[in-house]
């Protein structure tokens, strides 16, 4: 079964907030630059994407998770519109499944595709609640 995941996003204070709330709340916390991912020089310019910010970091203890990354784009940062869900799927077939009935009729930011972590999409589904989609494996 899938597990759900909340997904925080900052305005380039990824790290801090991070390294904090695992100072508070104890557990390991994973943390990936922009440029350190083999995606860094395919991506395409966008304001505020510099090599030192967040990609994705994970805060995890026990059972739980919390996922974050940068803004990439500072324009489309408002504080308390910060959240987003990320379902971690456990096959292909489980996400594709997800991906085409969360996404109709939405707006599909990053479409279904192979990245360096498993398969990943990102889009808003048609009431406007962002989701993340991810998964463990092929």
């Amino acid at each position: 079964m899938s597990s759900l995941r909340p997904y925080l996003h900052f305005d380039g204070t990824t790290r801090k907030a991070m390294e904090f709330y695992r100072d508070v709340l104890g557990g390991e916390l994973a943390l990936q630059t922009v440029g350190e991912t083999p995606w860094a020089a395919e991506m395409p310019p966008m304001p505020g994407a510099t090599p030192d910010k967040i990609l994705h970091a994970t805060l995890t203890k026990g059972d739980w998770v919390i996922m974050a990354a940068d803004m990439m784009d500072p324009s489309t940062f408002t504080k308390g519109d910060t959240l987003s869900l990320c379902l971690v799927c456990e096959s292909k077939q489980e996400i594709e499944d997800l991906y085409q009935k969360l996404s109709a009729a939405g707006e599909v930011f990053m479409a279904l595709d192979k990245a360096p972590f498993g398969w990943y999409a990102m889009f808003t589904d048609k009431f406007g609640t962002e989701w993340k989609l991810q998964s463990k494996g092929d």
